[in-house]
């Protein structure tokens, strides 16, 4: 091959590198060298044959710029001439020494490091050639529009394995020049683990078929990207099968869709797998009598306490501490959960009871070292149920259940205890379970009903109103009383669906009255609410049972517990104005029993306040010194009362001369059905207008 470095015996070698790098070259091709200088590309080398085309001397074109040889060329076509990916041939005007514009062919070769290249220049020799070279200019351009310059990386090969085109998309995506790869240069960029995957796909689409698999490609850098490469059949003529692949780059969608499966099953706060994850990984390693698999259940004693005394942010700090205290003192393998709120559960393996137990107690250990929250020494204490699986486990959520169950055994031991679960509170949790579930069908098939007791004026003695009083016979059990199946519902959430259920069923049962006896009708149902109850949605629930069975607010009074008011008091005055603005009469139940404040008292909109019944019980063993406080306060307050568990006429005559307005009990009148209240008001109307 013939020299082409020509009247410049101090070439930079990254130069002559460049030149020798881009193709066999003679002295009859105009050859340059063009490098970036700053934002601008310049000539910093040029041969013989270029001197004798373009007519410069060999001084004036080594700081020459680019833009200036080529006049035609738009702002940013440079950019597509002077490309880092890949070779690129126009034909363009150049203009010589002397100002003329000469046409000729172009073809601009990058040099690896992307800031070089080499730039052959040969004149059109006659309007054939010109035609013929303008022709496949134009073919080039628009396959550069279509291919090279889309965002979608793509690769051409016309027969077999060998690339003939590569784009600008996926040089970009593996960090590549496109001669790097042309051929089977390609392939080096698969990940050495996918390849087999990938030729056998490969092999596919020159076969004929549309396929499609997932690989990594190895960037230049060493950077892996992890794509879906689909290929298609390619055909050309007179050369044989090839295939086009387009390539999509996952790796950011599989990063989003791996976080938010993280965020799925981890809790954010500590990031310990939460209650998902933990049920997944109990149930995965759960055999059916295999034994051998524990769990511990943790309950962080008083950390309400924390809360209410150091704030939620102290009380998010003790969270995490505790989390890192379980990380370091189970054994490598087990799992650690955040169950919900303060609770936490421990997965062991391959473990018997003793072992069990064991952890409980290195674990309490650890945890009740003490942490600063807030400028205060804090000890935290946890109550453990543990449960090791037997062969009366047959689900593993049963697993779970056990050492919750343990835990409330630990805590109703007095807290801060290790408890294992016995057999007898197993069962009686379990019945428990059952007991719920069979409450739960009651509620929505309206198997609950109610009896109504009459309530009368103290000294008239007639019938003013009826206290909705809410049953359940059970198909098997029998009467369950309300002591047991109210606390229930509270306790696991049924408690809305039950009050809803008490509430209509008695302005369905009024409305009936209504139509039966017609101005004999009990004027007035008092319905009880829960604690659970007393929020912003009960005036919208009242309303809407009251409109269902188109009855005035009159109609309804709401009784309230003392202790539910006292809860909240804020909030407990709010809900009780909403009602009261609606025009719902309000009554205090059981006033007396609980703690409240006085001075509150006489701020709350409520009509009546209830004797609870164990003061009345009293009147008949000389002491009748709480009832009457209750009564006189009541009369200095405004409030009508209402002796409840009235169960003798001496009581009655008592609670007469203390005051009270009314009275009800088993003396006066016993609970009794929709039914019998019809008819026993139909009666007593009759005889008291």
């Amino acid at each position: 091959m013939t020299a082409v470095i020509a009247s410049d015996d101090h070439v930079p070698p990254e130069i002559v590198s460049s030149v020798f790098y881009s193709a066999s070259v003679s002295d009859s091709l105009a050859l340059l060298v063009a490098e970036t200088a700053g934002r601008t590309q310049r000539i910093a080398w040029a041969n013989e044959g270029a001197v004798q085309l373009l007519g410069y001397g060999l001084a004036d074109l080594s700081t020459m710029p680019v833009e200036q040889l080529f006049p035609t060329l738009g702002g940013g076509e440079l950019k597509l001439l002077l490309r880092r990916e890949r070779s690129a041939r126009r034909t363009l005007q150049v203009r010589t020494a002397s100002g003329a514009l000469v046409e000729a062919g172009v073809i601009t070769t990058p040099s690896p490091g992307g800031r070089r290249w080499t730039v052959m220049l040969r004149a059109t020799a006659n309007e054939q050639e010109r035609a013929l070279r303008a022709t496949a200019d134009a073919h080039e351009r628009r396959f550069s529009a279509l291919t090279e310059r889309s965002p979608v990386p793509t690769l051409l090969s016309e027969q077999g394995m060998r690339l003939a085109h590569v784009n600008d998309a996926f040089c970009g995506l593996v960090g590549r020049g496109a001669d790097q790869m042309l051929g089977t240069g390609w392939i080096d960029t698969i990940h050495p683990d996918d390849l087999d995957a990938v030729i056998e796909q490969v092999s596919a689409a020159l076969d004929g078929g549309e396929v499609e698999v997932q690989a990594r490609l190895v960037r230049d850098d060493g950077a892996l990207r992890t794509t879906v490469i689909r290929f298609a059949h390619l055909f050309t003529p007179g050369v044989g099968a090839g295939f086009v692949a387009t390539i999509e780059d996952i790796t950011d969608r599989l990063a989003f869709e791996a976080q938010l499966a993280h965020q799925a099953n981890h809790d954010p706060l500590t990031g310990l797998p939460n209650r998902t994850l933990l049920a997944e990984y109990v149930a995965e390693r759960f055999r059916p009598a295999a034994g051998g698999l524990a769990c511990l259940f943790l309950d962080l004693d008083n950390f309400k306490v924390v809360n209410d005394s150091l704030g939620h942010t102290s009380g998010d700090e003790l969270l995490v501490e505790v989390a890192d205290r379980l990380r370091a003192t189970v054994r490598p393998g087990d799992l650690v959960a955040r169950f919900g709120g303060d609770e936490f559960v421990v997965v062991c393996e391959r473990v018997d009871e003793d072992d069990a137990v064991a952890l409980a107690e290195r674990i309490t250990a650890a945890l009740s070292r003490p942490m600063r929250l807030g400028g205060v020494d804090v000890r935290p204490h946890a109550s453990v149920g543990v449960t090791v699986q037997t062969a009366e486990h047959v689900a593993p959520e049963e697993l779970i259940r056990d050492c919750d169950i343990a835990m409330y055994q630990a805590k109703a031991g007095g807290k801060g205890r290790i408890s294992v679960l016995d057999q007898e509170a197993r069962a009686q949790a379990r019945d428990k379970l059952r007991l719920v579930t069979e409450l739960r069908d009651a509620i929505d098939d309206r198997a609950i009903t109610l009896l109504y007791q009459p309530i009368f004026g103290t000294v008239s003695r007639t019938p003013v109103a009826v206290e909705s009083l809410a049953r359940w016979d059970h198909p098997v059990r029998g009467p369950i009383s309300p002591s047991v199946f109210v606390p229930l519902a509270e306790e696991s959430g049924l408690i809305a669906g039950l009050g809803l259920l008490v509430l209509d069923e008695t302005c369905r049962q009024l409305a009936e009255w209504d139509r039966l006896t017609g101005a004999a009708a009990p004027p007035r149902a008092n319905v009880n609410v829960s604690a659970l109850q007393l929020d912003g949605n009960l005036p919208d629930q009242v309303l809407a049972a009251l409109q269902r069975h188109e009855l005035h607010p009159s109609r309804i009074s709401i009784e309230i517990t003392e202790s539910a008011l006292m809860k909240d008091p804020e909030s407990a005055q709010k809900v009780l104005q909403q009602l009261r603005d609606l025009g719902v009469e309000l009554a205090i139940d059981d006033f007396g029993t609980g703690y409240s404040s006085l001075a509150y008292l006489r701020h709350l909109p409520v009509q009546c306040l209830k004797v609870d019944r164990s003061f009345v019980a009293e009147l008949g063993d000389g002491h009748g010194e709480i009832a009457s406080a209750v009564i006189a306060l009541a009369r200095n307050l405004n409030l009508c009362t209402v002796a409840e568990g009235v169960e003798t006429a001496e009581q009655a005559d008592e609670l007469g001369r203390l005051g009270a307005t009314y009275l009800q009990g088993f003396n006066l009148a016993e609970p009794m059905t929709g039914g019998h209240a019809a008819a026993w008001f139909a009666v007593h109307g009759e005889t008291t207008t």
